[in-house]
């Protein structure tokens, strides 16, 4: 049985959400409580095998559970970015270039065990550990990406307006060309995450840095509720996940 949402527009809605929640999350776990990024990194990470198992073990689609690995990936993701990026030194660049090796090397490993990439449907706890190891590279791989675009000169809104640019190129490239549904597919999943980061960063940072200053927890709360109530109105089916939303 396939275990993962159809992918439509509220797919892409809801993934969005979950990529500005794990920023929020993980900022007001590392910054906020002071925990710093080390330690809020082990923690999020033994959340994330926790969910990830959970779900792998699943004999059906729980879409709560799904995007409960979502979010785990986003939060591990953005403060493993962040410890990696700051705290060992390695900056943005080497950083990005540090993720999107090891996105390419969970892919091409893949692809040699499963004879493909394709996403189209996640039915084995075999297809689902590499899909899921994918997931967190691609959401960490974002998250450095949308803190050197923000940093490197365009802020927050200009970093926002970027990503969403390209996200609208690749829409595009799907609905008038012949292009890899898989490869638009992981395009824009890696894409969305630093436009969640963003529009994270514009919630919380300062105002002084371009931000809104609202309270990070405050603002975790409000897009988990936003979430929750999405899915139960349309996100409670599985389907193939294939590429681009064809329909709401």
């Amino acid at each position: 049985m396939n275990k993962i949402p159809a992918v439509t527009l509220s797919f892409w809605v809801i993934k969005i959400a979950a990529t500005t929640l794990g920023e929020t999350g993980g900022d007001a776990v590392s910054m906020t409580m002071n925990l710093g990024y080390a330690l809020s990194t082990i923690i999020f990470f033994g959340i994330f095998i926790a969910a990830m198992m959970a779900q792998i073990r699943a004999k059906a689609f729980h879409p709560f559970l799904y995007w409960t690995v979502i979010v785990a990936t986003t939060t591990v993701g953005t403060t493993m970015a962040d410890f990696a990026d700051r705290s060992l030194g390695i900056g943005y660049v080497g950083g990005s270039l540090i993720l999107f090796a090891l996105l390419m090397a969970s892919l091409a490993a893949w692809r040699f065990a499963m004879g493909s990439v394709s996403v189209t449907r996640i039915d084995t706890p075999k297809a689902e550990r590499f899909y899921w190891v994918t997931i967190l590279f691609s959401n960490t791989l974002g998250t450095a990406l949308g803190d050197f675009l923000a940093d490197s000169g365009p802020g927050y809104e200009g970093g926002a307006l970027v990503f969403a640019g390209a996200l609208a190129l690749i829409a595009a490239a799907y609905y008038f060309t012949s292009l890899s549904r898989t490869l638009l597919f992981w395009a824009a999943f890696i894409l969305t995450r630093p436009l969640g980061a963003t529009v994270g960063d514009i919630l919380t940072k300062p105002l002084d840095q371009g931000g809104l200053n609202l309270s990070r927890f405050a603002s975790s709360a409000v897009i988990a509720l936003f979430m929750v109530t999405y899915i139960l109105v349309t996100g409670r089916k599985a389907g193939s996940h294939a590429a681009l939303p064809k329909q709401p």
